[in-house]
This record gives structure tokens, sequence and C-alpha cells, in this order.
């Protein structure tokens, strides 16, 4: 709703709700029947582009293992790499499945990238 009442000319001032054209000469709110000068409208660009990145900023949502999450300085594991046993692990944690069950731990390699799961 802020996006449409940033841009104004098709949207209702009152209520924010997205104009319909009615005539050649007025535009109406659907929601609350205010009317608006079609002169307004007409010949105007109708069209904004919406990222994903937009709507997870604008909803509060975060990517799992986003950019931001690997930049952090995560922390590390004396254990042994299941592919090349480099004897150190990076890892995090996250609660995927119900509250009554454990936590996941998601292992990284430093040194050859391979990444596996336990619990």
């Amino acid at each position: 709703m802020k996006k449409s009442r940033e841009s104004g000319f098709l949207s209702c001032g009152l209520c924010g709700t997205m104009l319909i054209l009615k005539t050649t000469k007025c535009a109406e709110c659907p929601l609350c029947k205010t009317t608006r000068n079609a002169k307004d409208i007409i010949d105007k660009n109708i069209a904004y582009t919406v990222s994903a990145e937009d709507i997870r900023r604008e909803l509060g949502i975060s990517l799992f293992g986003e950019k931001a999450q690997e930049d952090a300085e995560l922390p590390n594991i004396k254990k042994a790499c299941e592919k090349c046993q480099h004897p150190e692990l990076v890892y995090t944690t996250r609660h995927t499945r119900s509250a009554d069950e454990g936590q996941t731990t998601y292992y990284t390699c430093p040194n050859c990238s391979h990444r596996f799961t336990e619990g």
C-alpha cells in the first residue's frame, strides 16, 4: 500500500486503493467511492518493477544462507571434514522441524567448501 500511495496519480488519496477508470472523464475508488479527474491519469506510466529482493525487504524475510550470514564470522569446531579430512569446520544451526525435536547443524569445510548436515 505504501508504494501505491507514493505513485500518487493511480491511487485513492484517502485509502490508497487503485483507482478504476469508470468513464473517459473520471476515475473512481472501488472502496470509498472517491472520484478523480481522468485527465490526471490518462497517458501516465502505470508500470513499475518489483524485484524479489524488494518483496523480501518489505516483508522482513531473509534467505537461508544469504550473503549477510555468509559474510559474518561463523563459529568453528574441531571436527574432520568427510571429504578432505580438514580438521576444522565452520557451522551454523537451524531449528527446521517441530519444537519437540532437536536442531539441525550445517557444517561447511573452509578448505574444500564441502557441506553436510547432522541431526
